[in-house]
């Protein structure tokens, strides 16, 4: 029997972290299931984008316009489709806090899978409220970082068995021999430190800076590379000015031999081909209640070693390498971690078998095996509720 998934989020062409996942695990569940499902996306769509952009069999939700989010979730109940995926992040939605969606929760009549992107450990008003009728409202939820799991039973109240932890999915290695693509980059000769992503404050990237004098001394073909654009809502608010004053500071640290920007946005094959041929991946981040990181997840499902800020999502996917974990604010501590992995080979390899061995279960493959046995057992229960049978068999996640 045919399972219909519909995800609700953000979704590509948009240039958003949350739908170039979700368009991820749309993939990964679809190569998981085979012919066994089908999928429908519900693509929220902000005031300054062009409907033309998308794909013509999307179903749209304005952000904006409250009346969409119950006509869309009257639609859904019309529909085929057997189990609702809502990616949640509190920005993607109109209403404060991103309340409007709560109209298409109650007016929906098919089981709901809600993944949290962000969860507080204590949530404030007005976002504690929303998530709360969320969570309740949920079959289930998926969270990627274990800790999420204590802060929503503390917070809310949630039963723990209706919390899944399922790890952000991520691309293999490039097949290309990463010899190649060092060459291809032009770093055959220098120790490279590599930060991507939509660019803004909340990465960190100024205290990086501050610690490369400090790496440059010790390595002096020390390379760290900035990739990606800057993010689309600063740019809007302030054009490229945060950008620019990044720049400032690298010209004032006499940084401008040891670090480069690339300002454009980085495709999935770009981002392998990067993580591939780096020497080591930074996520400086200042947030530290910070609970998913794509970024890190790539770099750890990829197998490439890491250094960063122990954020909440950091702390939980890197528990087993406590050492790769480094204060916020702390240069010099940043500096000598990073020279001991550029200059050490067997240091480097050491971190690097451990990080593998850590990210060997988070592929999108794997990742969207898991996604579609959770998506059958809510139909499943869903099914039976509806029958009236009690009992059944459960799949094993």
């Amino acid at each position: 029997m045919t399972l219909e998934i519909g995800y609700v989020s953000t979704y590509v062409p948009r240039k958003c972290g949350l739908a170039t996942y979700t368009h991820h695990l749309r993939q990964s569940v679809r190569r998981a299931a085979g012919p066994s499902a089908a999928d429908q996306v519900i693509a929220m769509l902000a005031p300054d984008e062009d409907v033309k952009n998308y794909n013509r069999s999307y179903w749209f939700l304005r952000r904006d316009e409250r009346r969409d989010y119950a006509r869309i979730a009257r639609r859904v109940n019309d529909s085929r489709i057997g189990v609702v995926s809502l990616q949640h992040e509190f920005g993607i939605f109109g209403g404060e806090a991103g309340s409007y969606i709560l109209d298409f929760i109650d007016a929906l009549d098919k089981p709901l899978v809600t993944t949290f992107h962000t969860v507080f450990q204590k949530p404030m008003s007005p976002y504690r409220e929303v998530q709360k009728e969320i969570a309740e409202r949920s079959d289930r939820i998926v969270v990627m970082n274990r800790q999420a799991i204590d802060y929503l039973v503390d917070a809310f109240g949630i039963s723990p068995s209706k919390i899944h932890y399922l790890p952000h999915g991520t691309p293999v290695r490039s097949v290309t021999p990463r010899a190649e693509l060092r060459k291809q980059f032009g770093w055959q000769d220098r120790a490279v430190i590599v930060t991507f992503g939509l660019l803004g404050p909340s990465k960190g990237i100024e205290f990086m800076l501050d610690a490369m004098p400090d790496i440059v001394r010790e390595v002096p073909n020390a390379l760290y590379v900035i990739a990606g654009q800057t993010h689309p809502e600063i740019v809007k608010r302030e054009g490229e000015a945060y950008r620019e004053s990044l720049m400032r500071r690298i010209h004032e640290l006499h940084l401008d031999d040891h670090v480069v920007m690339l300002n454009q946005y980085m495709s999935e094959s770009d981002i392998v081909d990067l993580i591939t041929a780096a020497d080591l991946y930074v996520t400086p981040y200042p947030n530290m209640e910070q609970i998913t990181s794509g970024t890190l997840a790539y770099a750890v499902g990829m197998g490439q070693v890491v250094l960063t800020t122990p954020y909440a999502y950091a702390r939980d996917l890197l528990k087993d390498v406590p050492e790769l974990l480094v204060p916020y604010g702390d240069t010099r501590a940043w500096a000598d971690r990073a020279v001991e992995i550029l200059t050490n080979r067997d240091v480097r390899a050491k971190y690097a078998e451990r990080i593998s061995a850590i990210g060997a279960d988070m592929t999108w493959p794997r990742v969207g095996e898991r996604h579609w046995q959770l998506f059958q057992d809510v139909a499943l229960r869903a099914r039976h509720r509806a029958s009236g049978v009690k009992g059944f068999a459960v799949i094993a996640h």
